[in-house]
C-alpha cells in the first residue's frame, strides 16, 4: 500500500530573515509618524502663540502647574475635554486648572480658550490667568468659581442649591451681558456656540460667569454669516438655522437662541423637555409656556411674591422671542438685555417660536420642506 507524506510548506530562511529585518524600521516608521503627528501640534499651537504678542494670560511651565495644583491632588471635575483641578498660585489665590486630554490632539480647543479668553476682561465672562503649553502637556488656569456651575441650582434637587427668584433674574441678567459683551464688545465678534447651564460658573457672589469657548468662533464684526463645516454646541441648545440651513443663515442669533432656551430653564427651573414622556405642549415647557401667554392664563409658580411672579412671566417673555424659529425675528442680545430689565407691560407677545407640523400654516410650509419639517418637530420632541 502506498502513503503518501504531506509536505509541509516551511517559510524559506532567507524569508524568515527578511521579516525579522524590516520589523526595526516598520517600528521606526509607525514611531517617527506619531512623533511627527505631535510635533506639528506642538508648532502650530507654538505659532499661534507667538503670534498673539498683546496676550495677558502667563505662559507657565508644566512643573508650575503640577505645583501649583499639589501634584493634581484636587479634582473639580472631569468631561470629554480632559479634568479640571483646583490650584493655588504663589500669591494664594485660587485657580482652576484644567488639563485638556491627549485625545485633543489637533491643539483647536487650546487655541480657541487661549486666542478668545486672552483678549477681553468682563465681569461675567470667565477670566483665564495663564496657560501651559509645553510639548503634549496643554493647561488652562481660570479664576477660581467657588459655587460651581448654574446646573446644580436649577435641576438638581438640592436643599444648600436653592436660588431666589432674585437671585435668579440678577444671574440671567448678567448671562446677557457676557453675551452681549462678546458679540460687540470686542475688535471681533465672538461666538460661543455651547451656552447652556453647565457653562454658566458663578463665584461667591453668585455672579454668573460665561465659560467654555472650546467650540467658540471669532469673525469680523462687518460679517453678518458665519461659515461652519460642521454642527457644534449641544443638543437641545443648538439653533434650528445649524441643522436646517433654509431657514436663515448662522449667525451671533445662534448663541441668541442657546440664550433663550437656557433663560426659560432658568425661569422655569426645570429642563425644556422631559424625555420620558410623548412629545405634547404639557412636558415640552416652551410650548406650555406660549399656550398660557397666547390665551392670557397665569402660570402656577408655586409660593412665590407677586413681585416674584411678574420677574418669572418677564424672564419666559423674553425667552419666547430669543427661541424664535427664524434668526431674523430673535432679537440680539443688547434688545434682549434691554427687555430684561424693563415694564414687563412693554414686552409684546412674540409669534409661535416653535413649528409642529398640525400648526404649520401655508407660509411656514414653505419655507420648510416637508421632511424638514418633521425633522424640527422630532428635534424638538428629542429635547
Amino acid at each position: 500500500m502506498l502513503y503518501l507524506t504531506p509536505i509541509l510548506n516551511f517559510p524559506a530562511p532567507w524569508f524568515i530573515f527578511s521579516r525579522i529585518c524590516c520589523m526595526p524600521f516598520v517600528i521606526g516608521f509607525l514611531v517617527y509618524k506619531f512623533k511627527r503627528r505631535h510635533f506639528s501640534t506642538f508648532d502650530c499651537i507654538e505659532d499661534f502663540l507667538r503670534s498673539q504678542n498683546n496676550m495677558v494670560p502667563i505662559r507657565y511651565s508644566s512643573w508650575e502647574i503640577r505645583k501649583m495644583t499639589n501634584g493634581f491632588r484636587h479634582k473639580l471635575g472631569e468631561g470629554g475635554y480632559g479634568s479640571v483641578y483646583k490650584g493655588t498660585l504663589r500669591s494664594g489665590t485660587l485657580v482652576a486648572v484644567k488639563i485638556l486630554s491627549k485625545a485633543k490632539s489637533d491643539g483647536q480647543e487650546f487655541i480657541n480658550e487661549v486666542s478668545t479668553l486672552g483678549r477681553i476682561y468682563h465681569v461675567n465672562v470667565v477670566q483665564l490667568i495663564g496657560f501651559c503649553a509645553e510639548r503634549s502637556q496643554r493647561a488652562l488656569v481660570y479664576e477660581f468659581m467657588p459655587n460651581g456651575s448654574l446646573e446644580k441650582y436649577i435641576f438638581l434637587k438640592e436643599e444648600n442649591a436653592s436660588l431666589t427668584n432674585d437671585q435668579i433674574f440678577k444671574i440671567a441678567i448678567g448671562i446677557a451681558r457676557g453675551i452681549e459683551y462678546l458679540h460687540r464688545g470686542c475688535d471681533v465678534r465672538i461666538l460661543h456656540f455651547d451656552i447652556k447651564p453647565h457653562n454658566i460658573l458663578l463665584d461667591e457672589d453668585f455672579t454668573p460667569k460665561v465659560s467654555d469657548f472650546g467650540l467658540a468662533k471669532l469673525y469680523p464684526t462687518q460679517d453678518s454669516i458665519v461659515p461652519l463645516t460642521a454642527i457644534r454646541g449641544t443638543m437641545g441648545y443648538i439653533a434650528p438655522e445649524l441643522f436646517y440651513r433654509n431657514i436663515g443663515g448662522i449667525s451671533y442669533k445662534a448663541d441668541v437662541y442657546s440664550f433663550g432656551t437656557l433663560l426659560m430653564e432658568i425661569a422655569g427651573k426645570r429642563k425644556n423637555w422631559n424625555s420620558s414622556v410623548d412629545c405634547s405642549s404639557q412636558n415640552f415647557l416652551p410650548a406650555w409656556v406660549y399656550h398660557q401667554f397666547s390665551h392670557g392664563l397665569s402660570m402656577e409658580m408655586g409660593d412665590v411674591t407677586e413681585d416674584e411672579a411678574v420677574i418669572v412671566r418677564k424672564m419666559m417673555l423674553v425667552a419666547l422671542w430669543c427661541i424664535q424659529m427664524k434668526p431674523s425675528d430673535r432679537p440680539p442680545m443688547q434688545k434682549v438685555v434691554e427687555m430684561l430689565e424693563a415694564d414687563i407691560k412693554f414686552i409684546e407677545i412674540p409669534p409661535k417660536p416653535f413649528l409642529f407640523g398640525e400648526d404649520m400654516s401655508s407660509q411656514n410650509s414653505k419655507t420648510l420642506s416637508g421632511a424638514g419639517m418633521d425633522a424640527v418637530t422630532m428635534d424638538i420632541c428629542a429635547r
